[in-house]
């Protein structure tokens, strides 16, 4: 390889390295949002924060999805071949596309704002939809001008405009949503002020990638080649983003459902009013924020997995396909089972050190995080397993199996929330039924799928057992702690921190005790080396 590709692949590898620090950075930016948001807005102003995040989230999908990487595969085809006027029709014909298709979404919610809110089962969520209407084509445009960038591997542009989108949201929403709640406006106001921060943020970095397309775009985008037609270049772009949209559509579609068919069973089938039916919804969607920590451990596994097993699959190497996929499911189980476990036994302490505003429904939020703290080890085996089957090229399996799991989600949601004694602790069993369906098929079939088939007692096996005593740590410890400490939050906090560092610390030892990871497998992971010689791995 040359001087020039190699020094092409490491800047393409450096940018994605960036993109993956800041997936990371944007899902714990994420969290330090919806935290504080839920003490301010409680259970119920939750609920109607979600129903218009869902709402929003689904036309998203349905905008942004698969058009951008359909671009991206057209702008890196017409950049290979030094054909620039190729790649400015390209970006033209794909701009007026996404602006259409978000107009129609950010129509859909300014427009028919009642009407969606109704069809949620909760009308309280009209001002968070037309808050968050605005959003739908910034968005659209933004994804236009990344597909861009990443089609010429330049992650960067990306990366920083995710940063803009995550900061912003936590600089202007979560002031703006105490100030309207402070003053004494209602709940679902707040919501709304909650999400005018998404949107100011979602402008601001559409703006920013505008700045940057510009900035960039003169050397570029003129060349002397004779491009394709629009009709011809759309018809591509429609070609390529729409199998992928349906795919992730499906499962944004299914989450909307879910919360309809949720909200619509406490109130049409147990009887509840409005209010108290989003109260209860709320307080499943309180734990959700930490369900959802643990999957950001993913995207530097597999970014490096992806291409690692690709070439590996392309030069018919068995043993060095068997050796990364192996590796990377030691690595997701050696940080998901304990998380996931962790979660689970200490839900309701660490419940009451994140929410002091909220500790009711902290306290009724427990039962959830118990459930959904071992539901998150299976999100992040089933994302792992969806990665192995990308690499081989069987894109469409991962789908399949999230829209079964799906399903089954809506049908134990719809059953149980229906049933007066269980309720709303219906819907954590679905959550858990579904991933741990979805992880289980995937397994199934990535161990069908490889030439020599993974040796899963051996690879989940010592993680597990390391996880269970610290489980078992955690719950000893919080147990000994909070009876030493004096009551209140500061002593509940402080056994709460006390335990999850005794079982931090028991488990680190276990670790290297049973030999669970090696050198080898840390060089999987973005600075696996310097990680290695550190803790003194071998």
């Amino acid at each position: 390889m040359s001087r020039e590709k190699n020094q092409s692949k490491q800047s393409f590898m450096g940018g994605v390295t960036v993109l993956a620090v800041s997936t990371v950075f944007v899902k714990i930016c994420g969290a330090l949002y919806k935290i504080p948001l839920n003490n301010i807005l409680g259970d119920e102003g939750v609920t109607h924060f979600t129903s218009a995040y869902n709402i929003y989230s689904f036309l998203l999908t349905l905008s942004t999805a698969g058009l951008p990487l359909a671009l991206s595969k057209l702008i890196s085809e017409a950049d290979a071949t030094g054909r620039r006027n190729q790649m400015r029709r390209c970006f033209n014909t794909a701009m007026a596309l996404f602006v259409a298709v978000g107009a129609v979404g950010t129509a859909a919610m300014l427009f028919f704002t009642e009407e969606l809110a109704a069809w949620m089962n909760n009308s309280m969520a009209y001002w968070p939809i037309k808050a968050l209407s605005v959003s739908v084509i910034c968005v659209s445009v933004m994804c236009a001008y990344r597909g861009f960038a990443q089609g010429r591997q330049n992650m960067v542009p990306t990366a920083v405009s995710q940063f803009i989108e995550a900061f912003v949201k936590l600089l202007i929403g979560l002031p703006l949503a105490w100030y309207l709640i402070d003053i004494g406006k209602d709940l679902e106001i707040g919501a709304a002020g909650a999400i005018v921060g998404v949107s100011a943020g979602t402008v601001l970095a559409m703006f920013y990638m505008i700045w940057d397309y510009r900035r960039h775009r003169t050397p570029i985008l003129w060349g002397t080649d004779k491009a394709q037609s629009r009709g011809t270049i759309l018809k591509r772009l429609l070609w390529l983003g729409i199998p992928i949209t349906i795919g992730q559509s499906g499962m944004s579609l299914l989450n909307l459902l879910d919360q309809r068919i949720v909200m619509g069973q406490l109130q049409d089938v147990l009887g509840l009013a409005e209010r108290e039916a989003a109260a209860l919804y709320g307080q499943y969607t309180f734990s959700s924020t930490l369900f959802n920590l643990p999957a950001s451990f993913l995207p530097a596994v597999a970014i490096s997995l992806i291409p690692a097993v690709s070439v590996a699959v392309t030069r018919r190497d068995h043993r060095e396909v068997n050796r990364v996929v192996t590796t990377s499911f030691r690595l997701i189980a050696m940080l998901a089972i304990p998380a996931g476990v962790g979660l689970s036994v200490l839900a309701g302490p660490i419940l009451r050190l994140l929410y002091p505003a909220q500790q009711e429904a902290a306290q009724a939020a427990t039962y959830h995080l118990q459930l959904l703290g071992i539901a998150s080890i299976f999100v992040c085996i089933m994302l792992l397993t969806n990665s192995i089957m990308q690499a081989h090229g069987k894109v469409q399996l991962p789908i399949y199996t999230m829209l079964a799991g799906g399903v089954v989600k809506v049908v134990i949601n719809y059953v149980l929330v229906g049933n007066p004694d269980i309720n709303i602790k219906g819907a954590p069993i679905g959550t858990l039924v579904c991933y741990s369906l979805i992880a289980l098929v995937n397994l199934a079939i990535v161990s069908h799928m490889l030439e020599k088939k993974p040796n899963y007692l051996a690879i989940f096996a010592k993680p597990v057992l390391a996880s269970a005593a610290m489980g078992a740590t955690a719950w000893a410890g919080y147990g000994l702690l909070s009876r030493v400490l004096p009551e209140g939050y500061a002593g509940a906090a402080l056994a709460t921190l006390g335990a999850i560092c005794a079982a931090v610390a028991v488990y680190a030892v276990l670790v290297i005790a049973l030999r669970m990871i090696t050198r080898e497998d840390l060089k999987l992971v973005p600075k696996g080396e310097t990680i290695a010689r550190i803790l003194h791995i071998r």
